[in-house]
């Protein structure tokens, strides 16, 4: 029923007219053909006639028609005035040319950290860089500290690694890109946003719900994507030094060049280090690992505006080593043996990847792209006397067409898309090899009546090696009833392969022995993954007292139609079973975010989630999720004097609720734990201090209320015995944390 009511919308859509008794057209900047920017505010009129117009926010226009009407004029200040013939009423699409004797103008506007689009037909919203210097934001998985979408916690109580979540869901069910290129899955998945440097980072558009069809068929609870710093734009030289308490030293370097008129390149080298041992909970185990990473990419762009040709090239290379385990633990002397438990995580990985783009230049709504991404992961890693390696080689190719039908109102994007992925893994004496081949059709259309109503339809036809021929379809609307008011609703299917070692790395981490319930399906014996996502939400933007304000609305439900379920109710064992019944999650959060005062802002969030699965004891709600949590940020800066120097402060609030534990009343006595944990309260903060538009230092302390978690680790005094599990993580482990650090750059 559900997919007849889909494709029954998707032949609809491209049927809708709008009978046209007026003339209209699309006014744009002839020096931005590549962005396809309208001109707000143009005025357009017939010559010789009191009928005029104004050019909306998306550059267009609607004026009364008449038959003797033939010529158009168009004006715009600091612009060529136009006047054109009319032979028809054939939307027009005119460029401007601005004045070449003009006075250079200089205009600085500030823009919000965080933006919130009304026009955009999905549910997204872009973190720019300002917000991610907020926070000690050292990699990707920590730029979300002060962002009340997405959610962090510590997958473990040994590696350190920060795992996030969206809508009740793990990193899994999100697609995570690169520039729109799949970046984080398969093998990377645990590490895999630990290894892009927050300072990489130009800015993150996260998407709540069914991604577009045009990414892929696997985002199932939304989309986060990174934009990285464009070698044109960036500083020509950046640096960014980072230290803090918990032994963590980082270094950050950028170096960019203009080799020509249309080629620049940038070198960006990155490393972290932490050599210095912590037991703050005197449980004879490494609080946080020991670690050493080098992280080096060469990026290259080709930009030639006047032919319409833009293109990227990325080359990396990653080495990242990590040791935990036992204070004691040696391994020259002790890898492999009972003498000390210990673990070392060794990955190395290299990815290269292009993008060409083309845009006509008299029709720049029609373009032509391709994009097209290697990678090699590789990780040696063992856990006490558990082995688990991995190496994932992908090939990824996408080409993409995107048009207009009759007037840019109508568009659509279509394409094919190539994947590859060999993935060889040894866990323990076993290996598991396998190749996952897919080709993929799609078609997206987007309609825009340029006033109230959005809508984008896509669907995708794909035929994989293992999980069969498939359809995926997606329907995003956008509807504003009244003045700065928006409603969103989408629906769409994801399907996915779990790749369920990669994804549960810290189970090996225990003395559990891992079952898996094999069906016969074609991925380590289980059947695919398949949900179907709802969502809506309801965005208010209001003036109080003479300050401005928005609130939020989401909620969203992720329906399993199958699951991978990971059963770890047994403390002595860890199953993955396919599901049999149901698995639902809901999510609802409310957000409000306020300007208090000039450059004084407020956001503050309240979220709920019901998480509950089918599992073979019964129905049991989601272990280590909250069932709510609250956030608050309060950000103020002072205004910048003229030489741009400013203070900047910021603090962050969390109160994190009960979660439900997994069931340990099996072991001893001393061994377990209660049925849920107690809620406890998080809080952040830093300052900056900006000397100068090159320089700057900054300050802060997280988890300042010093919350600790008490027996992360059961039989931490015996872990090689039945009993040792360092996986039933729900509150930090370190404790408080300070920092400093400083920021240098040549723009």
């Amino acid at each position: 029923m559900k997919k007849n009511i889909i494709n029954s919308l998707l032949l609809f859509v491209p049927f809708l007219i709008y009978s046209q008794t007026t003339y209209k057209g699309m006014i744009m900047d002839k020096n931005n053909p590549k962005d396809n920017l309208g001109v707000e505010g143009a005025t357009v009129h017939w010559l010789n006639t009191n009928v005029s117009a104004i050019t909306n926010s998306k550059g267009w226009f609607t004026i009364d028609y008449k038959k003797e009407y033939t010529r158009l004029v168009i004006s715009y200040l600091g612009y060529k005035t136009d006047t054109i013939t009319i032979k028809g009423l054939e939307p027009i699409h005119h460029f401007l040319t601005a004045e070449s004797d003009l006075e250079e103008i200089t205009i600085k506007s500030k823009r919000n950290a965080v933006q919130k689009s009304f026009l955009s037909t999905t549910n997204m919203f872009t973190v720019n860089s300002a917000e991610l210097l907020k926070a000690a934001c050292c990699n990707l998985a920590e730029s979300f500290e002060t962002n009340p979408s997405i959610d962090l916690s510590f997958s473990d109580a040994l590696t350190g690694t920060k795992q996030i979540q969206m809508l009740g869901l793990t990193s899994p069910y999100l697609l995570i890109t690169q520039e729109n290129i799949p970046s984080v899955r398969g093998a990377s998945q645990v590490f895999g946003l630990t290894f892009t440097p927050g300072t990489w980072v130009e800015s993150i558009q996260i998407t709540k719900g069914a991604g577009s069809v045009v990414n892929g068929f696997e985002s199932i609870s939304g989309q986060i994507n990174a934009e990285l710093v464009k070698p044109m734009f960036d500083n020509k030289f950046f640096f960014n030094a980072y230290s803090s308490l918990n032994g963590r030293l980082e270094l950050n370097t950028h170096f960019n060049k203009k080799v020509s008129d249309k080629w620049h390149t940038g070198l960006y080298v990155h490393g972290n280090y932490r050599g210095e041992k912590f037991d703050k909970n005197n449980d004879n185990f490494l609080d946080m690992p020991l670690s050493n990473q080098i992280n080096v990419m060469n990026r290259w762009q080709f930009t030639d505006a006047e032919k319409g040709w833009v293109s990227f090239i990325n080359l990396r290379f990653l080495n990242d080593e990590k040791q935990t385990g036992e204070i004691k633990f040696n391994p020259d002397l002790d890898k492999g043996t009972t003498n000390a438990w210990g673990s070392e995580i060794d990955t190395k990985r290299f990815e290269t990847s292009a993008k060409l783009g083309y845009v006509f230049p008299e029709l720049p709504f029609q373009s032509v792209s391709f994009q097209v991404a290697y990678s090699n992961h590789q990780q040696d890693s063992y856990f006490g006397l558990k082995t688990y390696d991995i190496q994932h080689q992908s090939i990824y190719s996408n080409i993409i067409f995107k048009s207009i039908i009759g007037d840019t109102r109508n568009n659509f994007k279509t394409g094919i898309s190539f994947t590859h992925d060999n993935y060889d893994e040894l866990v323990d004496f076993t290996d598991y090899e396998r190749i996952e081949t897919s080709v993929g059709a799609f078609f997206e259309y987007a309609f825009d009546n340029l006033e109230d109503f959005s809508l984008t339809a896509g669907l995708r036809v794909d035929r994989h090696n293992l999980l069969g021929a498939f359809v995926t379809p997606r329907l995003h609307v956008r509807y504003v009833p009244w003045e700065k008011g928006v409603f969103r609703a989408s629906v769409g299917r994801g399907k996915r392969s779990a790749n369920i070692f990669a994804e549960n790395q810290q189970m090996f981490a225990s003395s559990r022995q891992i079952n898996i319930d094999n069906v016969g399906g074609n991925i380590y014996g289980l059947n695919p993954e398949i949900a179907w996502n709802y969502g809506v939400s309801y965005l208010q933007k209001f003036n109080l007292f003479d300050k401005k304000g928005d609130v939020t609305f989401d909620f969203y439900q992720t329906k399993f139609d199958n699951q991978i379920i990971v059963d770890w109710e047994n403390p002595q064992e860890i199953s993955f079973y396919n599901l049999e019944g149901k698995s639902i999650a809901n999510s609802f959060q409310l957000e409000v975010n306020y300007n208090l005062a000039p450059n004084f802002n407020l956001r503050t969030a309240y979220k709920y989630f019901d998480i509950s699965s089918d599992y073979k004891s019964g129905n049991l709600q989601k272990p280590i999720q909250p069932k709510d949590r609250f956030f608050a940020n309060l950000s103020y800066e002072t205004e910048l004097t003229e030489k741009d120097a400013q203070w900047r402060f910021d603090i962050t609030f969390n109160n994190i609720g009960t979660q439900r534990l997994p069931n340990t009343s099996s072991n001893p006595e001393q061994y377990q734990l209660p049925v849920n944990s107690e809620p406890y309260q998080l809080l952040n903060a830093q300052i900056t201090k900006v000397f100068n538009s090159k320089f700057e230092v900054y300050f802060g302390g997280e988890n300042l209320t010093n919350v600790q978690q008490n027996n992360p680790i059961l039989a931490s005094e015996d872990p090689f015995g039945a009993n040792f599990d360092t996986t039933i993580v729900y509150a930090p482990i370190f404790g408080r944390s300070i920092y400093a650090g400083l920021r240098f750059k040549i723009k």
